[in-house]
């Protein structure tokens, strides 16, 4: 209990007014943004102040995030670029450099083909002058069998330079070019060096043969005339 004073006890009024005044004046506001003290909840402006900055925060974050995602699509399109350049590179180094190797080969073959079709063109000119030079006005009945001889050797000639150009060429025996391409690769005579001594016992046979027919030839007549 409050003890009670005297008329004659001693008040000092002015600390009372002073004291009564400090309690009646309200509290100082806080800084906008700054926690509220301790042991005191917070007031509704402060959370709206702090309500405000976190979202702030949170659209700079956004912007931010935006900003990565945007160069991160950046990087990954670059990095498909420099993989497409890489792989088409490869690819087309690799694809060229087997069509330089066709084409050159492919080159070689024309070019080869070419000079044994020259070679053919020449040969059957030659066979086809040798044959329209077959005069049968000039045989008589001394020299018919000779120039019978003479005119068969030069049609067999001239049907061996026909066969030979066939197999290299069969287009000659009227086969279409899209069979030719897809049938199996022409073979070739085989050479001298490799050919064994059968092989070559039948190559100077073919060779000689149309000699050895003439001498007969020029035989049976002696043998006639005698």
């Amino acid at each position: 209990m409050p003890a009670h004073h005297d008329a004659s006890d001693f008040v000092d009024s002015d600390f009372q007014s002073a004291r009564q005044t400090a309690c009646a004046a309200p509290l100082p506001a806080l800084p906008a943004g700054s926690p509220p003290p301790p042991n005191r909840p917070p007031t509704r402006e402060e959370i709206e102040s702090l309500v405000s900055q976190k979202q702030i925060k949170l659209a700079e974050l956004k912007r931010a995030q935006e900003d990565l995602e945007r160069e991160r699509a950046g990087l990954e399109e670059l990095r498909r670029r420099q993989m497409e350049y890489q792989t088409s590179r490869a690819e087309m180094l690799q694809h060229l450099t087997r069509g330089i190797g066709l084409l050159e080969e492919a080159e070689l073959t024309a070019r080869r083909d070419a000079d044994e079709m020259a070679r053919a063109l020449g040969e059957f000119r030659d066979a086809v002058s040798k044959v329209q030079g077959i005069n049968e006005q000039l045989w008589t009945q001394d020299n018919y069998s000779v120039e019978l001889t003479r005119a068969l050797t030069t049609l067999e000639n001239a049907r061996m330079e026909w066969n030979s150009a066939r197999l290299k060429f069969p287009f000659l025996a009227g086969i279409p070019a899209a069979e030719t391409e897809t049938a199996a690769p022409k073979a070739r005579p085989p050479s001298l060096a490799t050919a064994s001594l059968a092989q070559l016992c039948k190559i100077g046979l073919a060779v000689t043969w149309p000699i050895w027919l003439v001498g007969l030839a020029i035989f049976i007549v002696l043998l006639l005339r005698r």
